[in-house]
C-alpha cells in the first residue's frame, strides 16, 4: 500500500492566514528555519492507480497540483484517479475539502451516519455533490467495524474492474472524542452518536502491515496503546506542544486538551506517554502554526526526533 503525506498542518495551514506568532512571522520573513505546510491530508491506494482520500482538506485542490499520481491519467476531459474519501469527523478543515470535488466526478464517501447526516441535511451547499445520479455515493460504516473502501469499477477496463476487489483497503475505525463541531446545533447533537463525533483510523496493506491515522487524541487511553502497539507507522496528533499553548500567546480561553488535542509536552503528554512505544514508526502530523517544535534550529524539534519521532511535511510518501 501507498501513502501519501499531501498536507501536515492543523486548521489554517503554516502560515495561518491571520496568525503573527513567532513561527508565522519568521516563516513570512524567510528567516524560519523549517517549512511552510498546508492542511492535514493523507491519500493511501493499494495499487497505485486508484486513490482514497483520509479527510477532504480545504487545501485538497493545491495538494492534487502538487501530487502527479493525484491528477487525471491518460485521455478524457473529466476522469480522476481519486475514487473518493473516508471522513472520521465533520470539522470543516477534515470535510471541506469535498466541495472541490463538485465537477460531476463519481466519488464514493464514507463515514460514519452522524457525520453523514451533518454534512447532508444540514448544510446545502453539500448538495452540489449530488446534482446528478450517481455523482456521490456515500457508504456508513460503525467504529470499531472493519469497512474496506474500494476502487471504482472502470467499465470500459474489464481487466481494471476485476481488480476491484483486489483494491479494497481493509479499515478500522477508533472512536477518539465525543464532541462535535461547534457549529452543529443542539438539536442536531442529541439526535447523534456521540461514539461517531471524532475518530481514528487503522488501515491494513495487502502484506497485513498496518498504518494508524490519529489527527485528533483528546486523552491516551489503555485500548489507544494498545491499538498504537499493533501499527507498523503511526501518524499521531501533534497539534500542540503545550497545553496552554494558545492561552500564552493568543489570549485563547480554551486548553489544547479541552480542544480535544493531547499535548506533545508534558508529564501525560504524547511525548512521555508514548516513550515505550518501539514497533511502529512515530510521526507527528495535524501541527498546529504556533508549535515551537516546527522550528528546526529550536530544543522542542531537538527533543522530539532526540525521542525517535518525526515530524511530518507535506509531499512525504512510503510503502506499508
Amino acid at each position: 500500500m501507498r501513502v501519501k503525506i499531501l498536507g501536515s498542518a492543523a486548521g489554517g495551514g503554516f502560515p495561518q492566514w491571520n496568525c503573527a506568532c513567532p513561527n508565522c512571522r519568521a516563516v513570512r520573513a524567510g528567516t524560519f528555519q523549517g517549512n511552510a505546510r498546508t492542511q492535514a491530508q493523507v491519500a493511501i491506494s493499494a495499487d497505485g492507480r486508484e486513490w482514497f482520500l483520509l479527510g477532504a482538506s480545504p487545501d485538497l485542490r493545491a495538494q492534487i497540483e502538487a501530487t502527479p499520481e493525484l491528477q487525471p491519467q491518460g485521455e478524457g476531459t473529466r476522469q480522476s484517479p481519486i475514487s473518493g474519501a473516508v471522513l472520521l469527523n465533520a470539522d470543516v478543515d477534515h470535510a471541506l475539502g469535498l466541495l472541490l470535488l463538485r465537477e460531476l466526478q463519481p466519488l464514493h464517501v464514507y463515514a460514519t451516519e452522524s457525520v453523514q447526516r451533518i454534512l447532508t441535511e444540514d448544510n446545502s451547499m453539500f448538495g452540489m455533490l449530488q446534482r446528478v445520479p450517481g455523482q456521490l455515493t456515500w457508504t456508513t460504516f460503525a467504529p470499531r467495524k472493519v469497512f474496506s473502501p474500494a476502487a471504482k469499477v472502470c467499465h470500459s477496463d474489464p481487466e481494471r474492474a476485476e481488480d476491484k476487489a483486489a483494491s479494497a483497503i481493509p479499515c478500522r475505525a477508533i472512536p477518539l472524542g465525543e464532541h462535535f463541531p461547534a457549529y452543529v446545533s443542539d438539536e442536531r447533537r442529541v439526535e447523534l452518536s456521540s461514539g461517531e463525533a471524532s475518530l481514528g483510523l487503522v488501515v491494513e496493506s495487502g502484506s497485513g502491515r498496518r498504518l494508524g491515522y490519529m489527527p485528533a487524541v483528546p486523552q491516551i487511553t489503555e485500548e489507544l496503546l494498545r491499538e498504537f502497539e499493533s501499527v507498523n507507522v503511526l501518524l499521531m496528533d501533534g497539534t500542540f506542544w503545550s497545553d496552554d499553548e494558545l492561552i500564552r500567546l493568543h489570549g485563547s480561553s480554551q486548553t489544547a486538551l479541552q480542544m480535544g488535542h493531547v499535548p506533545v509536552s508534558s508529564p501525560d503528554g504524547s511525548l512521555r506517554r508514548l516513550a515505550h512505544l518501539r514497533r511502529p514508526r512515530k510521526i507527528y502530523i495535524h501541527v498546529n502554526n504556533t508549535n515551537p517544535m516546527l522550528n528546526e534550529a529550536g530544543p522542542e524539534y531537538r527533543d522530539v526526533r532526540e525521542a525517535g519521532w518525526e515530524i511530518a511535511e507535506d509531499g512525504w510518501q512510503f510503502e506499508l
